[in-house]
């Protein structure tokens, strides 16, 4: 057999060789790569004694496909780089790495180039080899592979953070040490010396491209999944060519680093792609990537691995001293930058302290891999390299490999659990004793009562609840939560929690269309940053997430300006129906935490962080309501719309789990359980259309109750409709300044501002006109002018206000008389009296100022 029979054959067996060395690597405790090398290099050992031997030559043929694969270094970079970055970007949790990433740019570019130099220079007395060679090889073997080392910290449970760090820096460390060796190669094949300055130039702008080159490829391929119209075998397809034209467009034809397009295009993907793909889909799609990874990685160790006896011929003492120079050399200068760099992100606040066990792990644990060998095998295979550079770079990285797997890969394990990063955090840890014991509880009760349901006898029933009964009481006498805990770091972890629940929540109702894909990233977006917040800075930092995700947004405040300027109703209108449905979402998500709170985080945390956290929701609700309520006023018929229609979508995913619970009760077959679920497709793709409404829908009459327009004909009213602009804004927001100058009037349609004049609290309530009495004595602005509340207002210019008055004098009337009845009813007018019921713009301001109520 030859050909491509016995390549397609050669990889069959070799996945064989993969699918068992899983759970042989689970039984010895070792990571599954050093398993894989093992593997390669017996096949290739054996493949070359068949072929050498004179006692068969049975298998001459089998040897020959395996000593002569058809797949050269680039093919293995082609071929198999681009899965493994882009799921590592996918498998990345982005928006915490983005607090580590002055770290994980240190390690992938600074120590690959610290280790390049080291390494280099440690050789280049001893190797007989020039300084571009040294180089060169220390370029090859300053490439990191994270495989190993995540799975060993994912199996004994080490700290996420570490898995992250060492991801992180696998993610961008192939990119640099590729660019790097791209450059060294051309210096080394061609002869000419490597002029520094214009390589760090290159180097950096290859960088700074690819990172734009993949985002934007990234960004685009979700726009074009989104047009797919949920079609989850296309999405899917498109994220798989997704990295292949990122890395080839990217390296070939646009001349950037095509390995950085390719992490920046998966960490958009995996950004974004939550709120672009059905839950459903993305689950799936992360699974098969996960597949894909397995089959890529395991592949490529092994085919790799298999080439190491052909890389290691004529391996002399020397050669071995040499390998012994450049490991020594490599792990001094990792361990530079990490003990020596770090501290000082630290210092600078750049970054997140890194604990020093951390360190000596991420030192230790910088193992290399297949990524190595394919560039070792690039050295040997190009003919402008001399035999004896290509030997050497053949021998040396393959050494390299050999030891950092062998000894480092196999002792990691140990290294870890003797620095206790296999234990659970103090918090975790105190809280896995009072869930245990809660959790235990319930488990008992249902136990007891299925037994007596199903008539199990006492003698059978009592052992199983006995063992249940000593597991709740050895949680309660090792439960140390009270006192582990402090109230504040309760408040946190209920704040957090809450925050995940809701990330939760709304990742449920995307799946069932309740939520469109704009407002579904809007959403997931805020979500993250109540997280973020609630972990960094505890209430102070979800309180403030809070009022950010309840401002209008830039492009809301964008549409306004268009709308004011230019009198286009349409980007407004939209950036309003989005709103609407932001808003409403969250209120609803609101009323379901509340009911978790109270279900799940209370008999945890305790009934005093429950009334804690309950009044931030309470106030968080309350703001919710009042944005909802300044909006239906005007809209009131778009708003029942929108909730008609969020209802019978949840229907319908009631209707669809009620045929699921059907089916696997067998009480309908699998044939009626497709109608159904065609039936229910057609009829949630029906209430896909997209709501729209007059965004001028009733203002005429607004106008015409406002005192400030009494007696103004109707012709008039008319022609100001048309005039009007439409602005909303939140609590705390500032409409003018002291001392500005006015350049449009306000007429308040729903709302409340204040502005403080004279020591007294001035409020403008609906059907005020804010700036007029100033604009008419043509003074400035007395005070600054806040909203207390959400505020709907109807905006005209200084210039058209002025031409109002003086085609119609009795608006003029109208505001002297409301000043008249100002003065002589100061107490009621000017604010002494007690706030609003709803003070959830105060409880905003107050928490703002007061960081120590976090």
């Amino acid at each position: 057999m030859a050909g491509l029979p016995a390549v397609l054959l050669a990889i069959a067996v070799l996945l064989v060789v993969v699918s068992a060395t899983q759970p042989l690597a689970q039984r010895l405790h070792l990571p599954e790569t050093v398993l894989l090398a093992l593997a390669g290099i017996l096949i290739g050992g054996a493949a070359d004694f068949l072929l050498r031997t004179t006692l068969t030559d049975s298998f001459n043929g089998a040897a020959r496909t395996v000593l002569n694969f058809p797949v050269s270094g680039q093919a293995f970079l082609l071929i198999f780089l681009p899965i493994l970055v882009f799921q590592g970007a996918l498998a990345i949790d982005v928006r915490r790495l983005r607090h580590e990433l002055a770290t994980v740019l240190l390690l992938a570019i600074v120590a690959v180039v610290v280790s390049t130099a080291t390494i280099g220079l440690a050789l280049y007395p001893l190797a007989g080899m020039s300084l571009q060679v040294c180089l060169l090889l220390g370029a090859i073997v300053a490439t990191t592979d994270p495989s190993a080392v995540a799975s060993i910290f994912r199996e004994i449970g080490a700290a996420s953070r570490l898995t992250r760090l060492v991801e992180g820096e696998a993610l961008l460390n192939d990119a640099a040490a590729i660019s790097i060796f791209t450059v060294l190669l051309e210096a080394v094949s061609s002869g000419r010396p490597v002029e520094l300055g214009a390589a760090g130039l290159d180097f950096a702008a290859s960088l700074l491209g690819a990172t734009l080159f993949g985002a934007v490829l990234g960004r685009l391929t979700l726009w074009l999944i989104a047009g797919l119209g949920g079609t989850p075998a296309g999405e899917v397809t498109l994220s798989i060519a997704l990295p292949y034209i990122a890395m080839i467009v990217g390296g070939d034809a646009l001349h950037v680093s095509g390995v950085v397009a390719t992490a920046s295009a998966g960490l958009v993907f995996s950004l974004y792609g939550p709120s672009t793909l059905r839950p459903q889909t993305w689950r799936f799609l992360e699974e098969m990537w996960e597949q894909l990874v397995f089959w890529a990685g395991s592949l490529v160790f092994v085919l790799a691995s298999m080439l190491v006896p052909r890389l290691l011929v004529g391996l002399t003492r020397w050669d071995c001293a040499l390998i012994g120079i450049a490991v020594a050399a490599g792990l001094a200068a990792r361990a530079a930058v990490i003990f020596g760099m770090l501290p000082l992100l630290a210092l600078t606040r750049l970054a997140p302290s890194v604990p020093g066990r951390f360190k000596v792990t991420m030192v230790w644990g910088g193992l290399r891999g297949a990524i190595t060998l394919a560039l070792a095998l690039a050295v040997t295979e190009n003919p402008a390299i001399a035999p004896r550079i290509g030997h050497f770079i053949g021998v040396m990285a393959t050494g390299f490999v050999l030891i950092s797997l062998l000894v480092s890969g196999t002792t990691l394990r140990w290294l870890v659990v003797a620095l206790h990063l296999d234990r659970l955090p103090a918090i975790d840890e105190a809280l896995r004793h009072q869930v245990l014991g809660i959790g235990l509880g319930e488990v008992r009760d249902r136990v007891r009562r299925l037994a007596g349901e199903f008539g199990f006898s006492a003698r059978a029933s009592r052992p199983v609840l006995e063992r249940l009964e000593r597991r709740i009481a050895h949680e309660r006498e090792a439960n140390s939560f009270d006192t582990a805990l402090g109230d504040r770091q309760r408040v946190t972890l209920a704040l957090i929690t809450i925050a995940n629940q809701e990330r939760s929540i709304l990742l449920d109702l995307f799946r069932i269309r309740g939520i469109s894909r704009g407002v579904m990233e809007t959403l997931l977006r805020a979500a993250d940053a109540m997280i973020d917040g609630a972990r960094l800075e505890g209430r102070f930092g979800y309180v403030r997430a809070v009022r950010r995700q309840l401002r209008p947004s830039a492009g809301f405040r964008l549409a306004q300006w268009v709308h004011r300027r230019f009198h286009l109703d349409a980007p407004l209108m939209y950036s309003m129906m989005e709103r609407f449905e932001r808003l409403l979402i969250q209120h609803l998500v609101s009323l379901a935490l509340t009911r978790f709170m109270h279900r799940r985080i209370e008999p945890t945390l305790g009934p005093r962080i429950a009334d804690i956290v309950s009044d931030v929701l309470e106030r968080r609700r309350g703001l919710l309501e009042d944005a909802i309520e300044t909006m239906r006023l005007h809209y009131h018929g778009y708003v029942e719309a929108l909730e008609t229609r969020v209802l019978r979508q949840v229907s319908l995913r009631l209707e669809g789990e009620e045929h699921d619970k059907l089916l696997g009760e067998s009480l309908i077959s699998e044939e009626l359980h497709r109608a159904l679920h065609r039936d229910v497709e057609q009829r949630r793709r029906r209430l896909d259309h997209q709501l729209k409404f007059n965004l001028k829908s009733g203002i005429e009459s607004r106008i015409a109750a406002m005192p400030v327009l009494r007696g103004v004909p109707d012709a008039a009213l008319h022609d100001l409709a048309m005039l009007l602009s439409i602005r909303f804004i939140a609590p705390t927001e500032i409409l003018y300044r002291r001392g500005a100058r006015v350049s449009q009037v306000y007429f308040i349609s729903a709302g409340l501002l204040e502005a403080h004049v004279a020591g007294q609290d001035i409020r403008y309530v609906q059907g005020d006109a804010v700036g007029a009495e100033e604009l008419l004595a043509q003074r400035r602005m007395p005070a600054t002018m806040r909203a207390r509340h959400f505020c709907h207002l109807l905006v005209i210019g200084a210039q058209a206000f002025l031409r109002l008055v003086e085609e119609h004098p009795v608006v003029r009337d109208n505001i002297d008389a409301i000043i008249r009845a100002r003065i002589g009813a100061a107490p009621p007018t000017l604010l002494l009296a007690p706030p609003a019921p709803n003070q959830a713009a105060g409880w905003l301001q107050s928490s703002e100022r007061s960081p120590s109520t976090r």
